[in-house]
């Protein structure tokens, strides 16, 4: 499957032929280099190791830092695994950018959520609450979260106050607009998960439809 890291930089707008004005959201992907590559003989499942953003070797565990040696690679700042499709190969020290979804019409992107802290059960879970006249006293609370004697317990899944957001978020099938090689840029319709600068893993989406 073709993926690839980037950072999320943020959004702005683009004009369509027809001159229709377009959201979107830069991304800055790679270059990616191929650190490892793992086969159905040896590891039972085919994939690759993708590095993104260079490192400084000083600030690298020993351990880590020694693979890359012995690769003959420099450090990188996020590592990833891929899965790989039948019949797709990679070497090792093999880098690639934006220019692998020259063919792609539509992409799915994983990121890590904007966090919103602890939140009670209004915001996080969207209940109604109670009325917000005078005298009402119930007002965003949860109210009842269970019978007493039976079964005398919390059910599974209620919704309850607690931490919301920062959790890995996938955005499914968004139009590929516009693909910027010389910058290694992706324009990407409407919102993807994180904040500027987030890390995120754009990859094609399998979701199919018309381009």
């Amino acid at each position: 499957m073709k993926s690839i890291l980037g950072r999320k930089i943020g959004m702005t707008q683009v004009f369509d032929e027809s001159g229709k004005v377009i959201p979107v959201t830069v991304v800055s992907v790679g270059p990616c280099t191929v650190v490892q590559v793992k086969t159905a003989e040896k590891d039972g499942y085919t994939a690759i190791q993708v590095g993104f953003e260079e490192k400084k070797p000083r600030l690298v565990k020993k351990p880590v830092l020694g693979q890359y040696v012995k690769r003959n690679l420099k450090p990188h700042r996020f590592l990833r695994e891929i899965r790989l499709k039948n019949g797709e190969s990679f070497e090792v020290g093999q880098t690639f950018g934006p220019e692998i979804f020259k063919d792609v019409a539509w992409v799915d992107v994983v990121g890590i959520s904007k966090g919103k802290g602890f939140q009670g059960v209004v915001k996080r879970h969207k209940f109604t609450g109670g009325r917000n006249s005078h005298g009402s006293m119930f007002h965003r609370a949860p109210g009842s979260i269970g019978a007493s004697s039976d079964p005398s317990r919390v059910l599974k899944g209620l919704g309850m106050p607690g931490h919301m957001g920062h959790e890995q978020v996938t955005a499914i099938k968004l139009k590929l607009v516009k693909i910027d090689e010389k910058q290694n840029l992706l324009l990407i319709r409407g919102a993807v998960p994180g904040a500027n600068r987030d890390l995120v893993l754009v990859r094609e989406s399998n979701r199919g439809g018309k381009k």
